[in-house]
């Protein structure tokens, strides 16, 4: 991509940055709350301009419509939880769509006992966790996307220690969000890990993608293959 093009999108970038990690600031201060709500989305909100700016085609789609949603779910959340967990659902279903294109070739046994234990273990963790058992089965049953999506993308061609440990991030933030409502609900612990766990994880997953489909877009050509010769001294 020439360089005045990738730094007219460059700034969607450092907007999300900014808003992701000044929110941890500004979730504690007295600014009013439809503009805290507003900051809370802009993270996020801003990694799905800098999808779709980045990269067109279906791949592109699906995620910006994954951080999308993530955005919307951040600022639902904030007024009613059971239509923030919508739609982080449907984040977590557009994201399987997405990794269930890019499938490895090959992977170890390792590798699926986590996507496994992932889809088994985050689902039970949603309905124990929990001390109001009439919101067990519908956060057992969210926490059945969320750990599907986890192990999907562990699972994918993507790169595993960017798309794969974000995936793992998010649902670390979303399993201390279930143990805030059981065992962890008079702990501070959630409060300081939770926002930085779940945008840290965003922030990996959209740029890691990004980073493979531009490669696969823009393939570097092999200059000896290409029939390069080396410059007389």
């Amino acid at each position: 991509m020439p360089r005045r093009a990738l730094a007219e999108k460059r700034p969607w970038l450092l907007a999300s940055l900014f808003f992701g990690v000044t929110w941890m600031f500004v979730g504690e201060s007295r600014l009013p709350g439809l503009y805290q709500i507003g900051w809370k989305g802009a993270g996020v909100g801003f990694l799905a301009i800098y999808a779709f700016a980045r990269h067109a085609g279906t791949d592109g789609r699906l995620l910006t419509a994954v951080m999308a949603l993530g955005a919307v779910g951040d600022c639902a959340i904030e007024i009613d939880p059971v239509a923030g967990g919508a739609a982080f659902f449907a984040a977590h279903l557009f994201a399987i769509a997405l990794y269930a294109r890019h499938r490895r070739d090959t992977t170890t046994a390792s590798q699926k006992m986590l996507a496994v234990a992932l889809l088994i273990g985050v689902p039970l963790s949603g309905y124990f966790l929990p001390s109001e058992r009439n919101m067990a089965l519908p956060i057992a049953l969210y926490a059945l996307a969320l750990g599907g999506m986890a192990g999907m993308a562990w699972t994918s061609s993507f790169p595993r220690y960017r798309v794969g440990t974000g995936a793992l991030l998010f649902v670390a933030s979303d399993l201390l969000i279930f143990a805030r409502m059981g065992p962890l609900a008079n702990s501070a612990l959630p409060d300081i890990l939770i926002w930085p766990l779940y945008y840290c994880g965003q922030l990996l997953i959209c740029t890691g993608v990004l980073k493979m489909l531009r490669a696969a877009a823009h393939p570097r050509v092999d200059r000896r293959s290409a029939g390069h010769r080396p410059m007389p001294r």
